[in-house]
């Protein structure tokens, strides 16, 4: 059938299928997806649309929200076969054949480990010259850090160990640059950090 949304409402189960263009789905949204028998989903409550080669739902600013398998989303959020968003009690899967959209995955960025306020403020000592421009620019040396944050050299070290080991960078081969490269990459230190000063 393609890519289908299936509605569970009180009334019964029913297929709709997407095809084009975006669908709105309420008691009333026009020519939508109509859900008269639950009080609980808004006159226009969701929107869900393509977007590039996949589908997404976002919330039209109903009075109970709109969750994405049990989520509630606040902005535009995209489908996946299977997915389940709730509107009101009413429940609507979304289906997809594989190879009709979106089917490509992405593989998650590791997490960031759990740092103390000292951990991140060293990190962002550390990553301070990337702003600084060059392509190639590489970060804080042990000394350069000590001075920004008035500490000692040794301190410094001790921080950049416990950093090495909680982004597990055992190889000692450029291990500064590889760690500021992780802590931009996993999010840790953001532009608006290094450029606060």
């Amino acid at each position: 059938m393609g890519t289908y949304l299936e509605i569970w409402a009180p009334a019964g189960i029913r297929l709709v299928a997407l095809e084009a263009g975006p669908v709105a789905i309420g008691k009333n949204p026009g020519e939508g997806i109509v859900i008269e028998d639950d009080r609980t989903v808004s006159r226009l409550h969701a929107v869900v649309e393509p977007v590039g080669n996949g589908w997404c739902v976002r919330d039209l600013g109903s009075r109970n929200g709109t969750y994405v398998n049990g989520q509630r989303i606040w902005a535009q959020q995209a489908l996946h076969a299977g997915d389940e968003i709730r509107l009101g009690a009413t429940r609507v899967v979304f289906r997809t054949d594989p190879g009709t959209a979106g089917t490509s995955i992405t593989v998650a960025a590791p997490p960031a480990p759990s740092l103390t306020n000292r951990e991140r403020d060293v990190l962002v000592a550390l990553c301070r010259p990337l702003l600084a421009g060059g392509a190639f620019r590489e970060p804080s040396s042990v000394r350069e850090m000590a001075s920004e944050l008035v500490v000692s050299e040794a301190a410094v070290k001790q921080h950049l160990a416990h950093l090495y080991d909680k982004f597990r960078l055992y190889d000692a081969e450029r291990r500064r640059i590889r760690l500021a490269n992780e802590a931009l990459a996993r999010g840790v230190v953001t532009v608006a950090d290094i450029g606060e000063h």
